[in-house]
């Protein structure tokens, strides 16, 4: 028989042995994929412990390191280690601080020179106006009787523009309807502009909090600073919010 043949022909599937019922008390059946794993990690703390003793054994008693003045044990166990509060001098921290207010700055002018690009060319064209088109009349008839189709001269559809609003005229020539009455085309430029909208919005905010942060973070580095001081309670300040601090006037050489 082939050997093309001999694989095609369907042979009986070997499945592993489950545990037995009376063994289910101990839990899963190891199989051998297991009891590499287990070995596997077994032989490596073997091996880490091992070497450990041997450095244990060849540790010369006379080495000396200059963490060793700051840390001690007690009880066999190292102690004093220096801690993330404490692993800085306050220079250090000061200079970390205004290194910070320097990037956090940076970033609010990079935002404020994007919004200002994005409302250079927005115009905030079609944007709700607080203002209104007011229309004056003779008598109150008129008023009630009063048209915008017929007063501005443009279909209905195109009297809640306040832009490109063509007048019926401009409208029955074919390149003028073509572009002006194309809503696929409009939507498109909506939808565009309401896009451009939320991205000015949204570097908007970002920018008040990068300004916010960076007050903030010149205010910590102020506060770090030398000299006495203390915080004004709310009732002095009159604002439970803010934060506001007052220094002891030194005279100045």
């Amino acid at each position: 028989m082939s050997s093309a043949l001999k694989n095609a022909v369907k042979r009986k599937t070997h499945k592993e042995r489950s545990q037995p019922s009376d063994r289910r008390k101990f839990g899963l059946l190891e199989k051998k994929k297991d009891y590499l794993q287990r070995a596997k990690d077994f032989h490596r703390k073997e091996d880490e412990i091992q070497n450990l003793r041997r450095k244990a054994e060849q540790r010369n008693p006379d080495e000396f390191y200059f963490a060793m003045e700051r840390k001690g044990t007690k009880g066999g166990v190292h102690s004093g280690s220096i801690t993330e509060a404490n692993k800085y001098t306050q220079e250090e921290l000061r200079f970390m601080k205004s290194q910070d207010a320097t990037y956090v700055a940076l970033r609010a002018q990079t935002e404020m020179k994007k919004v200002e690009r994005l409302k250079s060319q927005l115009h905030f064209i079609g944007a709700a106006a607080p203002r209104q088109h007011v229309v004056f009349v003779d008598d109150e008839a008129a008023a009630q009787s009063f048209s915008a189709e017929q007063h501005f001269d443009t279909p209905s559809e195109l009297v809640d523009r306040s832009f490109n609003r063509p007048r019926t005229a401009q409208l029955q020539e074919p390149m003028q309807a073509a572009d002006a009455l194309t809503g696929n085309r409009r939507q498109r430029a909506d939808r565009r502009r309401a896009a451009s909208y939320k991205e000015l919005q949204q570097r908007h905010e970002r920018h008040q909090n990068l300004s916010e942060m960076a007050g903030s973070t010149v205010l910590q580095r102020a506060i770090m600073s030398k000299g006495r001081k203390r915080r004004l309670q709310p009732s002095e300040t009159g604002d439970s919010q803010s934060k506001v601090f007052r220094w002891k006037q030194v005279r100045q050489k």
